[in-house]
């Protein structure tokens, strides 16, 4: 901070003299949460506000600009400056008030003098687009001062020429007089350098005039050079962005073009809206606000290589390949998958009503998400106090619901007979739960405690399926589900969040349990990791990362996935899969491939080999397999869906109202729907009641636990205080993990028959 008092010292003095159009020093400028305030050299020049990280840079690197003729100037606090220009911001911060006050006024002043520039200049610079008004303004404004300059000089020599014709008739009278010799010869040579002065002013003018019309011609011509170098490098810009978009479109649609030949019926039509490329943010003015992803550099240990049908045992090593590269069969391969896996669910009931295809459109909501979120970091995502405009109307418990979105593959999953088989699907499935998540940027509302959320598919698609908040901190989530058609699922999912300032991160805790009835294949699985980036600045986007591993605890057959998180410079189809099933003994059997925002892929393998060397010196083995087959493609995503929160056909029902479910039930909440239905005022004030009474709730709930733990000391009864106890899930101690985890206890669709919810408590 003495620092920055030292290099603006000569500044502040620049601007108490009168007249001065420059200041400079060193203020202190926000960069981002990691860095904060950082220490730069500042430069206010003919209206122009100007940055550099040192004093050196000042010939060579600009490292922003804003034109002080439309920002605006506030100041927040003793220190602070805030100056705003269109869509640009900067937050400024000086050592100490006294210096603060000098730059505002340094700044105000700039500012009246920019605003008659630019005003005297108006019709001249009316044709000129929005990125020049700046430069034409200064440039504008340096001429009309040599122009002031060029008439003082005028005046002076009209002045000149005025007195010294006066002081050549004093001094011819002087000559006409009788005087010495010696004095004659003396105004003789005065009256000669009189002469030579004005001849000498009037040189200057001239000169002076000259350069002020080659200025003019001159700055013409770099204007037309800036403008066009301004246009070739925005030119320049947009062909890059362009260039990239369209390689990563090729190489995905070069991937995908064997699937189209696909005559499957049951094959859903792939979304094209759906599965668009990341939008790519605009570049802040400075490199050290961009955020950057390192290509992967672990890239895969094998390689595949599809097999022909008249080479399918013999191939040239030269002709290995490092892809799969053949086009994919019909869903009619006997030699991929069994028989029993390929039946067509024919004996699927139809619905017995009409589910609703939509809900409200989305209303458009400004918020100032600054003044909410610079107090939030570092905090639990559950602990800070959010209004709905950052919600979706759905709550955790029927986001978890969403996962049973493609329940067919299990169902195929369940009539396999072989286990390796069925693992593929099990795979599928576990990454086709991501796939509503692509658009899906808003948070789903934080379930109350105790609340529930249950899907009744029964009678359409065969399966029942439970939610129950069991715990509010940390918040934890029990489901469990039970098919007719020969599986159970249940899990326990912890949600861990953290608001990192640029982005946020969700880390689910906790398994998710899978059995199949026939065979007793118990399958275990954790989820991977969610990032939110762009919170405060730019188009939010998600990204999945991290690996997955699938283990069969009945015949220790092992799945491992691999999500690659995304990378601007990576050459790999965004939002990838990848992925290999393994036997008990570690050997591979299937290659997985695809995308978890679109489609994923099985491949048998057939052969095996070592390969060549890869990077980093591994030796690579190289599978040789069939071609490959889809086992799970994206539903295309319900007409209008962008002013539906990006809702997927099943997520539109899951709010949807339904007789005879729990009191607790999340249908029933009001804040959550007055927010489907728009209101989103009152949707605030009814959040704010239910967490208020949910806080009350819990405080009554510590002091009977402190009085429970005093009574007990006192009268030594040994009976304990049992604290909150959820009504349909209970802990045990899972068998096969040996984690402590919530299991269904059973009732709650008994109670449903019967219509009695007595024993559900009154949390809305």
């Amino acid at each position: 901070m003495s620092e920055q008092g030292k290099g603006s010292a000569p500044a502040s003095a620049a601007a108490a003299a009168p007249g001065s159009d420059t200041y400079k020093g060193w203020l202190f400028k926000w960069t981002n949460y990691l860095k904060g305030y950082q220490r730069r050299w500042f430069v206010l020049s003919n209206g122009l506000l100007s940055y550099y990280r040192t004093q050196a840079e000042m010939a060579h690197t600009c490292r922003g600009t804003i034109n002080l003729a439309t920002a605006h100037i506030d100041t927040e606090d003793a220190c602070n400056i805030v100056l705003s220009s269109g869509g640009r911001t900067y937050h400024l911060k000086a050592s100490t008030e006294v210096e603060r006050q000098r730059w505002v006024t340094a700044l105000e002043l700039a500012k009246a003098k920019a605003i008659r520039m630019m005003n005297d200049q108006s019709d001249d610079s009316g044709d000129e687009e929005p990125t020049s008004q700046s430069d034409r303004s200064e440039i504008q404004g340096t001429l009309k001062i040599l122009v002031s300059k060029l008439d003082d000089l005028s005046t002076c020599n009209d002045l000149i020429a005025k007195h010294g014709a006066a002081l050549q008739r004093s001094l011819s009278e002087l000559e006409g007089l009788k005087v010495p010799v010696e004095g004659g010869e003396k105004i003789k040579a005065v009256n000669e350098r009189a002469t030579l002065f004005r001849i000498t002013s009037n040189a200057m003018i001239n000169a002076c005039r000259d350069f002020l019309d080659l200025a003019e011609t001159h700055s013409r011509r770099w204007q037309r050079a800036l403008q066009y170098e301004r246009e070739q490098r925005i030119h320049l810009e947009e062909t890059i962005e362009q260039l990239a978009k369209q390689h990563n479109s090729l190489e995905r649609a070069w991937r995908e073009a064997p699937t189209l030949v696909s005559t499957t019926p049951s094959a859903p039509t792939a979304n094209k809206g759906g599965s668009e490329r990341l939008h790519k943010e605009e570049a802040s003015d400075e490199d050290e606000n961009t955020e950057y992803f390192d290509a992967m550099e672990d890239s895969p240990e094998f390689i595949t290589v599809t097999a022909t049908e008249n080479t399918q045992h013999r191939r040239s090593q030269s002709n290995l390949s490092g892809a799969s590269g053949s086009q994919p069969n019909h869903w009619n391969q006997d030699d991929h998958m069994s028989p029993s896996c390929n039946d067509v669910l024919g004996k699927e009931l139809q619905p017995r009503r009409q589910r609703r295809t939509h809900v409200p459109d989305k209303p458009n909501y400004s918020l100032n998400l600054w003044s909410i979120m610079k107090n939030c970091i570092g905090k639990e995502l559950s602990k800070i106090p959010m209004p709905v405009n950052f919600n979706e109307p759905l709550s955790m418990l029927q986001r978890l619901t969403e996962d049973l979105e493609y329940h067919e593959l299990l169902d195929k999953a369940a009539r396999c007979d072989s286990s390796l088989e069925q693992m593929c699907l099990v795979a599928a499935f576990s990454v086709s739960s991501y796939s509503t998540t692509v658009h899906r940027t808003a948070k789903p509302f934080n379930p109350l405690l105790g609340e529930t959320y249950e899907l009744d598919r029964q009678e359409e698609f065969g399966y029942r399926s439970l939610c129950e908040q069991v715990s509010h901190h940390p918040p934890a989530a029990a489901h469990h589900v039970i098919s007719q058609r020969g599986w159970t699922l249940w899990q326990e999912i912890t949600i861990a969040s953290k608001f990192r300032g640029k982005y946020l991160s969700i880390m689910p805790l906790g398994a998710i349990h899978l059995q199949f009835h026939s065979s007793g294949n118990h399958y275990v699985w954790r989820k991977v990791t969610s990032t939110v980036h762009n919170i405060i600045v730019g188009k939010l986007w998600i990204d999945q990362s991290g690996d997955i591993e699938i283990v069969n605890h009945r015949t220790k057959e092992t799945c491992q996935l691999k999500f690659s998180p995304y990378s601007y410079f990576s050459r790999d189809v965004p939002r990838k899969v990848t992925g290999m099933v393994a036997d008990s003994e570690g050997q591979a059997h299937y290659i997985l491939s695809g995308t978890w925002d679109d489609k994923i892929e099985s491949a048998k393998i057939i052969q095996s080999s070592r390969g060549g060397s890869g990077s980093e010196g591994k030796q690579k083995t190289v599978y040789q397999t069939l071609s490959p087959k889809l086992l799970w493609k994206k539903y295309p995503l319900p007409e209008n869906a962008e002013n539906m929160y990006y809702f997927s056909a099943l997520a539109l029902t899951l709010n949807e109202p339904e007789e005879g479910v729990g009191l607790t039930d999340s249908r029933l909440r009001p804040d959550q729907k007055l927010m489907e239905e728009g209101r989103w005022d009152e949707a605030n004030s009814e959040k704010q009641r239910l967490e208020e009474k949910q806080r009350a709730v819990r405080r009554r709930r510590e002091a009977e636990a402190s009085d429970a733990v005093d009574e007990e000391c006192d009268y030594d009864s040994g009976k304990e205080y049992e604290g909150y106890q959820p009504l349909w899930f209970h802990q045990r101690r899972d068998s096969v993990t040996g984690e402590t985890n919530f299991v269904y206890n059973g009732g709650y669709w008994e109670a449903k028959e019967r219509q009695d919810w007595s024993m559900c408590p009154n949390i809305f």
